[in-house]
C-alpha cells in the first residue's frame, strides 16, 4: 500500500499544480491517473496546441506547460499511478482515506483532493463482436509498456495521430504490426502519415485500408482478428495483441456515484466537502475546473 499525505485524483495541469501548492507546506502528493502519462488533455489530445488562457502567458503550448509544471514540481518528489482509474473511496475510523484503482492500487491518505477536470477520459470502443471479452487477454486500448509487445503479433486499428504514432514506434519492437483503418487516408499529421506509407511500403508493417476489424476470436487469450473490407471480404489474422485507438471520451466515472456537490460555473472550483481534522487537514476537497452550461 502507498502511504502519503495527499492523494490526487487526476493529473492535469490542475493536478500538478496542487502538488507545488501543498509542497510549500510540506505534505507529500501522490497522483493517480486513468491515462498513460501526465498533462491530462493536454498531452492526449491537444499537445501541440496553444493556449492562451494560461497566467504570465500570452500562449504557450500545451505540452510545454505541462511539461514547466512537472519541472516546477520535480523538488517535491511526488508519487504517480497511471494507467488505472479510481474505483473506491473509502473512509476509515479514524478520518483517513484509502482510494483504490481499478487494477487494485491502493493509497492511504489523509486528504484526496479531486482534480477530475471533465473527468477520467475512457476509449471510444468500436463494434467488434467479442472485444469486450478479450479485454486484458490481448485486448487493449492504450500502450502502457511497449516492451510488453516485444516479438509479438500486434493489430493496430484506426486513423488518428496515436495510430500512426504507435504503428510507426512498434515497427521496431513488435514481431508483426497490422494497421487497419477505414479510409485509405489518415486523420493524423500528414508526416506520421508518411512515414505509416514508408513503412508499408518497405514491409515493415502491414497497411490494411478500407476495412474494419468485425470481430475477434481466441481461447482464453486472444488469437485471431477478422477484417471485413470495403468490397465485403473476410480475411482472418493471427495476432496476439489489439489495440483499437478510436480517441477518448471523458467521463466522471465512479466519481460520479460518490454524492458530490457540482457546479455548472466555469472556474477553478475549490470546495470544502468535510470539515478540516484536528490537525488542520481538509479531507477530501474537489479542485477541478468545470465545463460552463
Amino acid at each position: 500500500m502507498i502511504t502519503t499525505d495527499i492523494c490526487i485524483i487526476g493529473a492535469g495541469p490542475v493536478g500538478l499544480f496542487a502538488v507545488f501548492e501543498a509542497g510549500l507546506l510540506k505534505m507529500r502528493c501522490h497522483l493517480i491517473d486513468a491515462l498513460p502519462q501526465v498533462g491530462g488533455q493536454l498531452s492526449e489530445i491537444y499537445p501541440q496546441k496553444p493556449i492562451y488562457d494560461i497566467p504570465g502567458y500570452p500562449a504557450i503550448n500545451a505540452q510545454a506547460l505541462v511539461d514547466n509544471l512537472m519541472e516546477q514540481i520535480a523538488p517535491f518528489t511526488p508519487g504517480f499511478t497511471l494507467g488505472e482509474r479510481v474505483e473506491g473511496l473509502d473512509r476509515q475510523h479514524d478520518g483517513s482515506y484509502i482510494v483504490t484503482t481499478n487494477d487494485g492500487t491502493t493509497v492511504h491518505c489523509q486528504v484526496v483532493v479531486i482534480a477530475g477536470g471533465l473527468g477520467c477520459f475512457e476509449p471510444r470502443k468500436p463494434d467488434i463482436i467479442n472485444l469486450e471479452r478479450f479485454e486484458g487477454k490481448g485486448v487493449a486500448y492504450m500502450v502502457k509498456n511497449p516492451e510488453q509487445l516485444r516479438d509479438r503479433r500486434v493489430v493496430l486499428a484506426g486513423g488518428g495521430d496515436s495510430a500512426l504514432d504507435w504503428a510507426v514506434f512498434l515497427a521496431d519492437v513488435a514481431s508483426e504490426v497490422t494497421l487497419v483503418h477505414r479510409s485509405d487516408t489518415f486523420r493524423g499529421a500528414p508526416d506520421s502519415a508518411e512515414k505509416v506509407f514508408r513503412l508499408a511500403s518497405q514491409g515493415r508493417i502491414n497497411l490494411v485500408l478500407q476495412s474494419n476489424i468485425t470481430s475477434i476470436h481466441g481461447n482464453g487469450h486472444l488469437q485471431e482478428v477478422s477484417i471485413t473490407a470495403k468490397d465485403k471480404t473476410v480475411t482472418t489474422l493471427a495476432a496476439d495483441h489489439l489495440i483499437p485507438l478510436f480517441g477518448l471520451t471523458p467521463k466522471l466515472g465512479p466519481i460520479a456515484d460518490w454524492g458530490l456537490p457540482s457546479t455548472n460555473r466555469q472556474s477553478t472550483l475549490i470546495q470544502r466537502i468535510t470539515p478540516p481534522t484536528s490537525n488542520g487537514f481538509m479531507p477530501l476537497a474537489i479542485l477541478t475546473p468545470i465545463r460552463e452550461s
